[in-house]
């Protein structure tokens, strides 16, 4: 894995264990010559990954729409800076640059980033890994919640480990370095999105 998008918050929670876990994710993909690619922006847990990143000699690319640019959340300090007309073009580009995906703590826009790559693994538009980042438990509902999923049936078999989780980043590369793709429902291109 030459970059790894990485999907997070932009605000900084009030216990610094989420913080310390950005950090740890930038510094710790540097060190493995491992690139980010994050939403470019320089606030909470984003920019923490990013500086982090960027500190231990690491890749840092942004991806960020104009309105977040001109709202002047974009970090000037990047590798390469890409600044894209929307969300839709943003989340494509996370996709094109990188060859696997880690979530850690976030939001609503992390959920979108991380439910948008594992409903693209599933229809065939990419075969690349996806992975959680458990941090002090923060996952465990939305984890008991992919398993619900796949108990009551609207999560296929074949899909159930499309979403690689572990507690150490690590452990989740490890993991991440073992993925398989699976056979996805359908086999889609770009034009079919």
């Amino acid at each position: 894995m030459r970059r790894l998008a990485v999907y997070c918050g932009s605000a900084t929670p009030a216990d610094p264990v989420y913080l310390e876990t950005a950090r740890e994710v930038g510094r710790g993909l540097a060190e493995r010559g491992i690139g980010v690619v994050y939403g470019g922006g320089r606030l909470g847990l984003m920019g923490a990954v990013a500086d982090s990143a960027l500190g231990a000699g690491g890749e840092v690319v942004g991806v960020i729409p104009q309105a977040l640019v001109d709202a002047e959340v974009a970090h000037r300090g990047l590798s390469e800076l890409h600044v894209v007309s929307g969300m839709h073009e943003r989340k494509a580009a996370f996709t094109d640059l990188s060859d696997g995906f880690v979530t850690i703590p976030g939001g609503t826009g992390t959920m979108d980033e991380l439910w948008e790559a594992l409903s693209w693994a599933q229809l065939g538009y990419h075969e690349k890994p996806v992975g959680l980042l458990n941090s002090a438990g923060y996952y465990d509902a939305l984890i008991e919640f992919w398993w619900k999923m796949a108990e009551v049936g609207f999560l296929r078999p074949q899909h159930r480990d499309l979403l690689i989780v572990a507690g150490t980043l690590p452990e989740l590369l490890a993991r991440m370095g073992e993925h398989v793709p699976t056979q996805p429902i359908v086999r889609m291109s770009a034009a079919d999105l």
